[in-house]
This record gives C-alpha cells, sequence and structure tokens, in this order.
C-alpha cells in the first residue's frame, strides 16, 4: 500500500503537538528556500523538535515511509542546503536552543543545534570565553558544524571541525550515537566527528554538540592597510604568515568591495584593495606583532595603514567587513547573491584573485572579491538576476572558471560555504576515487536515502 504523506503527517501529528507539525503554506514557504540563489522547493510539512527524543521518533517514522528529512537552522545556507527538492520533511530546530552547559575550566560548552553563534557568545562573554568560528551570517552552531563553517577567525583559531569535541546524531533509523567524548586527544576509534561534521545533514541529525571555546584575549588591536594593487596586498600576507606573526584575522577586500563598504556604512576608507587585521594577545607582545606587521605592509608598497584601539572603531570596522555580503544584496534589489568559495595553497592565491578579475573583465559582470586570506579562501560576489539565462550563464561561467582553476592547483572548490547542490557537479574531479568511499559511507548510513538526499552528490537511485 502507497502511504500517502498525509498519513505521514498524522503520525507525525502522534508524537509532537498539532502546533509543532504545521503544514500550512506560509512556514513552508518559509522553509522553501535559503539566502542562495538556488530555485526554492516547497516541503511537505514543517516539524519543531524540542529533544532528542523528538528528533529520534522523527526519523523512525521516516524512516518506516522511506519519507525524506531536511534539517534546517536559520536558512543562512549559500549553496541550497536546506532546500527541500525531495519534499517531504524539513526539521527546523529552532526550538532546540539551549546552551546546556559551560565547562569554564576545560574550556568546553555544550548546547542544542539551534543556538546562534551570538547567542552563545553573549552568554560566554561572562565567563570571559568566547566562541571563536564567525561565518558572516548569525548561523545556528548546528548549521555551521554541518557545513564545516569558518570565517574570519580561522587563520588563528582554525575552522567549525577543529572545535568539535563531541556531537550527538540522530541516525537515519532514529538511533542515536556520540561521535567523541570531552577529552583535548584520543587515538581510539575512527574519527566520526571529521566524518559529521561537513556531511551537511546527510548522515544524520545534530542533536548536541560540545565545543571548544576560548579565553577572551588580554588586549585586541585591528588594523587597515591599504595597497595599490591586490597583488601587493596578497604578497604582504605571504610574508606576514611567512614572519610567524599570530594573526588573529586578516580579511582582504577589493576597491570595488570597498566602495561598498563605505556606501552600506556611511564610513570613508580609502577605496583601494585593503587588508582588515587583528592582533590577540598581551600588551608586550602585541606591540611587536604590530611593529613587525607595519615594517613588513610598508615593503610591500602599503599606502595607507591605521590602527584602531577602541573597541568601538574595531567593531565597527569588523561589522563592515561581515556586513559586506548583505550590503551587495541591499544594494542590488530584485537580485540574488552567487559567491564563488574557493581555497587555495598560500603560494596560489595571488594568481587565483588575478585569474577571477581576468574573467570578471572577460564575461563582463562586475563582482567584488574579498576573502579570508590567511588561510587561501577568497569569494566573488555576484549579484544576478536569476530570470535572466544570460546572466545566470555568465555568472556560472566565471564561477566555473575559478573553481577549475583552484582545483587545479591543490585547492578545492568550497573553502567554508559546503557543497550543497550547488558545488555537486566538481565532487567528481575534486576527489577522483574517493568519491565513492564517500558514497559508500552514506549508503552504509543512510540506505533509503532519506537524510537531505541529492546534496553534496547525487546517488543515482532513491529507495
Amino acid at each position: 500500500m502507497e502511504i500517502t504523506i498525509e498519513h505521514v503527517v498524522n503520525e507525525l501529528k502522534g508524537i509532537l503537538p498539532e502546533d509543532r507539525v504545521v503544514i500550512n503554506m506560509t512556514v513552508r514557504e518559509l522553509h522553501s528556500k535559503d539566502e542562495s540563489y538556488h530555485v526554492s522547493s516547497l516541503p511537505d510539512v514543517v516539524v519543531f523538535p524540542k529533544t532528542t527524543e523528538e528528533v529520534s521518533a522523527i526519523m523512525k517514522i521516516a524512516s518506516q515511509h522511506g519519507t525524506a528529512v531536511v534539517p534546517f537552522g536559520v536558512g543562512s545556507s549559500l549553496e541550497g542546503h536546506v532546500i527541500p527538492y525531495e519534499k517531504g520533511i524539513t526539521m527546523d530546530f529552532s526550538l532546540m536552543n539551549k546552551i546546556l552547559e559551560i565547562r569554564e575550566k576545560d574550556f568546553l560548552v555544550r548546547v542544542q543545534p539551534g543556538v546562534t553563534r551570538s547567542q552563545l557568545n553573549k552568554e560566554l562573554k561572562k565567563y570571559g570565553l568566547f566562541f571563536s568560528v564567525d561565518p558572516g551570517a548569525d548561523a545556528t552552531l548546528g548549521g555551521m558544524a554541518a557545513t564545516n563553517a569558518s570565517g574570519t577567525t580561522a587563520v588563528k583559531y582554525g575552522v567549525m571541525r577543529d572545535q568539535v569535541r563531541d556531537l550527538e546524531v540522530v541516525l537515519a533509523d532514529g538511533g542515536v550515537i556520540h561521535t567523541g567524548n570531552l577529552a583535548a586527544k584520543s587515538s581510539s576509534g575512527y574519527h566520526l566527528n571529521g566524518i559529521f561534521v561537513g556531511s551537511e545533514g546527510t548522515l544524520g541529525c545534530f542533536t548536541e554538540l560540545t565545543l571548544k571555546v576560548y579565553g577572551i584575549p588580554e588586549h585586541v588591536m585591528a588594523a587597515r592597510a591599504s595597497f595599490p594593487t591586490i597583488n601587493d596586498a596578497v604578497e604582504a600576507v605571504i610574508n606576514i604568515l611567512q614572519a610567524g606573526i599570530p594573526i588573529a584575522r586578516i580579511e582582504l577586500v577589493d576597491e570595488l568591495s570597498m566602495k561598498q563598504v563605505n556606501y552600506y556604512n556611511e564610513t570613508s576608507y580609502r577605496e583601494e584593495p585593503t587588508l582588515f587585521l587583528e592582533f590577540h594577545g598581551n600588551e608586550a607582545g602585541l606591540k611587536q606583532d604590530i611593529e613587525f606587521t607595519k615594517e613588513i605592509v610598508l615593503d610591500h608598497k602599503c599606502i595607507e595603514i591605521t590602527f584602531e584601539t577602541e573597541t568601538a572603531a574595531r567593531n565597527k570596522l569588523w561589522d563592515a567587513r561581515h556586513n559586506l555580503a548583505y550590503s551587495y544584496v541591499h544594494s542590488y534589489p530584485g537580485k540574488k547573491l552567487m559567491s564563488t568559495d574557493v581555497c587555495v595553497p598560500i603560494s596560489e592565491l595571488a594568481g587565483a584573485i588575478q585569474h577571477a578579475k581576468e574573467v570578471l573583465d572577460k564575461v563582463g559582470l562586475i563582482g567584488g572579491i574579498l576573502g579570508h586570506v590567511g588561510d587561501g579562501n577568497f569569494h566573488v560576489l555576484l549579484m544576478i538576476d536569476t530570470n535572466d539565462k544570460e546572466e545566470v550563464k555568465k555568472a556560472d561561467e566565471i564561477n566555473e572558471s575559478i573553481v577549475l582553476y583552484a582545483l587545479k592547483r591543490g585547492g578545492t572548490c568550497t573553502g567554508e560555504h559546503g557543497v550543497g547542490i550547488g558545488k555537486r557537479k566538481y565532487q567528481e574531479e575534486e576527489h577522483g576515487a574517493a568519491l565513492f568511499v564517500m558514497e559508500k559511507i552514506k549508503k552504509a548510513l543512510d540506505p533509503q536515502n532519506i537524510l537531505n538526499p541529492n546534496k553534496v552528490f547525487q546517488l543515482k537511485d532513491r529507495g
């Protein structure tokens, strides 16, 4: 007997209150898209669990009937991760938003997946601690782990995978596992944290995360350094890293994006290729690091360097950087953001950025360049009219050229946004035979392909 979605919905109402099993169009539409330019698709039903037990019960129903399940945080993805192209159930984790435990002596926190990074940092500040990973969006920690997100501080503190000590995961059949422990290191068994972080909801649903946190630095200093060319700025970055200066943030913003920064934030920064930098440490060490950095950037034709010691000025600087993508969206109403996301070895960074600029000029689209250049990751921001097929084609051409350039030089198609559907076609080129191993892991853990189906890669058959 064929099971209808109405039957599945009725079973879901048997385990959750009716107000947390939602089929009205407004809620379904909110869960049909993310921040990306990808085409939306409606789920059949949206559920709002509050506990691991409820998530497990939902997955048991989905498994029994072969119904697709898509985990949903706040919908800030840029690659279509949360769009339910197979319809089915969207599982919204916004009600699982509790900070469960702060172990300040262990520098660990235990949270539910719906906690956002700003929510966590607001609480951690009371303990003199902070969580380091800071993507542009105020994403949920569950979503950040699902995509192995990073941000401006990755050059010093690492990416999301480096912060995860343990995950509680509900599997496709409703089983519940833990992937790690509280210890700072372990040589016991397979590294399951490494498998589940970055799996984009295709292997399981995260219901708890135990994460590393850090002491708030004694002193913080920020700086802006302007250069005549992007190449000069990138060469300065390479020398700063080679010198072993423990930089906490080092971001590149091109001249077009600096104009956008000034327009959106009502600032008057120089509209040249610019590095945004930040230093963490004690007063004596910081002074030495700053002087050394100043020498290096001046050796690379730096036009102007400005240091910011006051908290308000630093916050203004980093707010401008974090809001840059949204400033483009605000400035081009009716268009959608497409962002490239390659990451290359540092030695290849200048060439990769130069190639990106040449492709932009050749194809004839305007795009701003910015990036976490301390780890070789940069973005080209394109605003496109998704109803204009020619414009979409040009944007895809730009993205593909940048990705293939990166892959040929030992890079990756995505440094932090994840694969979703937007980068699926590059997986075989990047991973080769290893993609077959990934598919075997997926089939072993989710034989019916019900967990966020056809994200990361597209299995030939569902069910």
